[in-house]
């Protein structure tokens, strides 16, 4: 059965998503979070040092592997193929993997790539907002809080804290995820804009930026809202280097247009359309 009251939330977004795109207001969440409470230094582990955290992960890490298999089976998401798994399976040191933001179930289409590409979950960390890690509740929050994620904070010193925690996950080999148009925009196709950040962490801990991009295209499946799920291809490319010649500014720059223009490529060449953030 059809929620029509959720129906009619989506086509707002939908609309917002319009009138945002119109503003060039690219890094800005379409959807209204409730105000979260600010992450302080001492209500975080980010490197599992406690044994408690390690614990915790643990039972995250089983209750995300079935979730992932439930909802592939129910259709909920589908994933109708994975191109370029090489770039992943030849990875033979840590990476910041980049990816569009569209929907709340695209950690997981990341995270089941990831996998097939030879990545181990315990390898496998994301960055995400200040406040899914503050004020989510319930399953999906005790994921936000121990399922390897690196949460943003608005205290400065929590976020000291964020830095060295990335920098010393990316130098130990590991991958993190990164969504560098900030804000998830639901079924928003094109790339938008990125900002600098994931391309910053790359650079400092001289580690390449796997970027990823995920097409999309309707199913034969209906959710609950009315809307056909969506059937994803992701498309992984191959890793881009920061170059010893260039500057750390320059490189951060150049690292993020090649990105960019790959995600910009493969719209044009997937959807048979011209890119234009105009349109």
């Amino acid at each position: 059965m059809i929620n029509e009251e959720a129906k009619q939330e989506r086509l707002k977004i939908l609309q917002k998503i319009d009138e945002f795109e119109k503003a060039k207001n690219w890094h800005t969440d379409v959807e209204d979070d409730p105000k979260a409470p600010v992450l302080m230094p001492d209500k975080v582990d980010y490197l599992h040092k406690k044994l408690s955290s390690k614990i915790n992960r643990w039972i995250a890490f089983c209750g995300a592997k079935r979730f992932l298999e439930k909802i592939l089976l129910e259709k909920k998401l589908i994933i109708k193929d994975v191109v370029g798994l090489e770039h992943l399976k030849h990875l033979k040191t840590g990476a910041v993997i980049t990816s569009n933001h569209f929907n709340a179930m695209d950690t997981f289409a990341i995270q089941y790539a990831c996998q097939l590409g030879g990545v181990k979950k315990e390898r496998l960390y994301r960055v995400i907002r200040e406040g899914n890690y503050t004020n989510f509740p319930g399953f999906f929050g005790k994921l936000m809080r121990n399922c390897n994620t690196l949460p943003l904070s608005s205290n400065k010193d929590t976020m000291k804290l964020f830095v060295r925690a990335v920098d010393k996950v990316l130098k130990d080999g590991n991958c993190v995820v990164v969504y560098p148009e900030q804000a998830m925009w639901w079924n928003y196709k094109k790339p938008r804009p990125f900002l600098d950040g994931a391309f910053k962490f790359a650079v400092k801990a001289n580690v390449p930026v796997i970027p990823m991009f995920i097409t999309m295209e309707d199913s034969d499946v209906l959710d609950e809202n009315g809307f056909f799920v969506q059937a994803y291809t992701i498309h992984i490319f191959p890793p881009i280097t920061q170059d010893e010649k260039k500057t750390t500014k320059e490189n951060i720059i150049n690292m993020k247009n090649k990105n960019f223009n790959l995600c910009k490529k493969c719209y044009e060449d997937f959807y048979k359309t011209k890119y234009d953030l105009q349109d």
